[in-house]
């Protein structure tokens, strides 16, 4: 089946690197599921809320963040050293999700898990079909075993090199 990605994944996806344009407009054409791009090019701002969630101010501080974003009471979303190194600031990092998102906000993981698992299996024959390098969040090491270790960032895709 082939999808077609709507207008506010298609005004994320043109922010993107090059690359990661290429592998994903390649795979809306062989995706398994109906996808939706959540997040691609993030501000500065936008990478300092993130990096201030579960975290203090003078962590913030020693991550290159402004303390005013701290929220240590909030759980921690990124586990960057750097508030500014996000491969999402420079438009190298997307977050897709099945679409509708409902599919897996609220429900246990055994139940989704098996979406984001394809949902990677269609990202990386599509960059492979395009010449392009990507890591998938949810395999940081590139080992082909996913969930080890920590690597449990599944909506997350970004261009290697």
């Amino acid at each position: 089946m082939s999808y077609v990605w709507g207008k506010s994944s298609k005004d994320k996806i043109a922010q993107l690197d090059s690359r990661l344009q290429a592998v994903l407009n390649h795979y809306i054409t062989i995706a398994r599921h109906d996808t939706t791009v959540v997040e691609g090019r993030r501000s500065d701002e936008q990478c300092f809320i993130n990096f201030g969630k579960g975290r203090t101010a003078a962590q913030c501080l020693a991550g290159g963040c402004p303390a005013k974003y701290a929220q240590p009471s909030l759980a921690r979303v990124t586990w960057l050293k750097k508030a500014l190194s996000s491969n999402h600031r420079g438009g190298k990092a997307v977050d897709i999700y099945p679409y509708p998102v409902s599919l897996v906000l609220g429900r246990p993981d055994k139940e989704w898990m098996p979406l984001f698992e394809e949902i990677a299996e269609d990202m990386k024959k599509a960059a492979a079909d395009v010449g392009v390098k990507i890591r998938w969040g949810a395999d940081w090491d590139g080992d082909g075993i996913p969930h080890e270790g920590g690597e449990t960032d599944n909506p997350h895709f970004e261009v290697v090199g």
